[in-house]
């Protein structure tokens, strides 16, 4: 069965994967370096973090195009967890061991209890807010390094602090170097695909193009060899190690692992979020399907390999997941491809990639992370919910001014409070008919029939512990202006769920109307609601009636 498996993978598969793991490995060259540098890590460990994490991500994952690696949100939060260890001298590297093993063990206990619910934490404003933070924060620590600055810091507020006290704005040459591989990087994003496209295929031009920035690097390298840049004060790469795989161990230290744990956990979240959205919106291109356990339990895998092989905490990446799909990728075997070309590049690049200005990976790494800001999205929000526009405002000031850890913190409670208030202030209707029709509309929206003495109320909401208690507020206020009401009949078809404290409110609102002889009715009681009724043997002190239709209660005689 396994011969028939590889034999079928041979001759439909094999090479769509091998192409597409070619052109990803090419784009992951830079990145993979650019990254690390960012985390406050040697370059190699970004090549490290490119291997045995996608092979593991290809063995347990579920999108056959997501490419699992370095990613700029991964580092930067990497980088601000381990940045206050570095005075108690702790080693950057061992603690980005820890927290890679800390994120993979954290997603592993999500896949297998099932936890994969727990990304709705993570709200649409929460995730807006934070990116365009990250990405500023981002652009922002990467600015000393692009104009040859020793200015270092991981928040505006560090980064601005540290460039004031440096004693220089930035390097001339360094400067030189890095803006002209960032104005080049914009015109290849903006004009490559239309030139290339002159003379290839739409397809081959499109991924072509989106190989470009390799082609910056080569000229880069170039002219840094060509000038002795290193020589002239330019930072460079600098001479990498012989290319291996070091496996082994993750520091065991227990105060380490307890240090780097309130760090891990946001860490994990985020990594989830963001991997299982890049799977999905692919998916969603390409007609398949993604398990959000699977998607947990493939970057469990990969973190973990991570922590083993000397490498950094990793994510999805939307970029390279697209550039994976554009290229034809079939199978999530393209994934072990790429790290094969990675580990082949290390082999026989890694003499003149020691001579790559950083100031050009800087520039890559602005350019990336600026071209996923959604502006649009503010207005957006702004002109939808103002509350939610203000947890985006929060999220990505606290990102960019205090943390991360702190942003989505405040992020999450801000979100679960609004969550908390909507639910807390249940939208009830009074409703009548529609002309002759049997549908039932709102008395303030709309010109409708209602019947003397019958109140018809609709609630909008599941009754639970968190609205309960304003139901009979809620009738009493509608039964002042109408105090010739007979009947009252709850339309529930919206209600789906109660709890047992709203079934205790919904018996207190029942013996109110009672004691003033006013008939309580339901009508369109969803099943599990009814089974939830039933169960608490509401037949003992209920004395109304249950209409399968609206029309049916309103029309039925007292």
């Amino acid at each position: 069965m396994l011969a028939d498996r590889l034999r079928r993978y041979r001759d439909r598969d094999l090479r769509d994967d091998l192409v597409a793991g070619f052109i990803v490995a090419i784009l992951l060259i830079p990145q993979s370096l650019a990254y690390a540098l960012l985390a406050g890590l040697p370059p190699q460990i970004g090549v490290y973090a490119s291997l045995l994490p996608m092979l593991a991500y290809a063995a347990l994952g579920s999108s056959s195009v997501n490419s699992v690696g370095p990613v700029a949100v991964v580092a930067l939060m990497t980088a601000q967890a381990v940045q206050p260890l570095l005075t108690q001298g702790v080693a950057a590297h061992d603690a980005a061991l820890v927290l890679a093993a800390e994120t993979g063990l954290l997603l592993a206990a999500a896949a297998l209890f099932k936890l994969d619910a727990l990304a709705a934490l993570l709200s649409t404003p929460v995730l807006h807010g934070f990116s365009t933070g990250a990405a500023l924060v981002i652009s922002l620590s990467q600015l000393p390094a692009l104009l040859g600055s020793d200015a270092r810091g991981f928040t505006a507020p560090e980064v601005l602090q540290s460039w004031w006290q440096a004693g220089r704005a930035g390097h001339l040459l360094t400067a030189a170097i890095g803006g002209t591989a960032l104005a080049l990087l914009v015109l290849a994003r903006r004009h490559a695909r239309a030139l290339l496209a002159r003379w290839l295929a739409a397809r081959h031009a499109t991924l072509a193009a989106r190989c470009a920035p390799l082609a910056v690097i080569a000229l880069a390298i170039a002219v840094a060899w060509a000038l002795d840049a290193g020589g002239r004060g330019v930072a460079l790469v600098g001479a990498l190690p012989p290319f291996a795989v070091p496996l082994g161990w993750p520091p065991l230290r227990q105060e380490l692992w307890l240090a780097l744990l309130p760090s891990a956990v946001p860490l994990a979240l985020v990594t989830f979020v963001s991997s299982l959205a890049v799977s999905e919106g692919l998916a969603l291109r390409r007609r398949e399907q993604v398990d959000a356990r699977r998607e947990l339990a493939g970057l469990a895998g990969a973190n973990v390999a991570a922590a083993f092989a000397a490498a950094m905490p990793v994510g999805g990446s939307f970029s390279r997941g697209a550039v994976n799909a554009e290229a034809g990728a079939r199978t999530r075997a393209a994934g072990a491809w790429t790290a094969g070309f990675m580990a082949l590049a290390m082999l026989l690049l890694a003499a003149p990639l020691a001579l790559l200005p950083k100031a050009v990976l800087a520039a890559s790494i602005v350019l990336a992370v600026l071209g996923v800001v959604e502006w649009r999205a503010f207005a957006e929000a702004w002109r939808y919910a103002r509350s939610e526009f203000v947890v985006m405002v929060v999220v990505a000031l606290l990102t960019l001014l205090v943390s991360s850890q702190w942003a989505l913190a405040v992020g999450v409670a801000l979100s679960v409070g609004l969550l908390l208030q909507r639910s807390a202030n249940p939208h009830v209707a009074r409703i009548g008919r529609v002309g002759d029709t049997e549908h039932y509309r709102n008395v303030d929206r709309h010109a409708v029939q209602c019947v003397p003495g019958v109140l018809a109320l609709r609630i909008d909401e599941s009754l639970l512990f968190t609205n309960a208690r304003r139901l009979a507020g809620v009738v009493a206020q509608h039964l002042a202006a109408l105090p010739d009401t007979r009947r009252v009949v709850l339309l529930m078809s919206p209600v789906n769920r109660i709890d047992f404290s709203a079934y205790e409110a919904l018996r207190a609102v029942h013996d109110l109307l009672a004691e003033r002889g006013i008939r309580l009715d339901l009508s369109e009681v969803k099943g599990p609601v009814m089974d939830a009724l039933r169960a608490g043997r509401w037949e003992d002190w209920f004395r109304g009636r249950v209409y399968l239709s609206h029309h049916q209660g309103m029309v039925a005689g007292d």
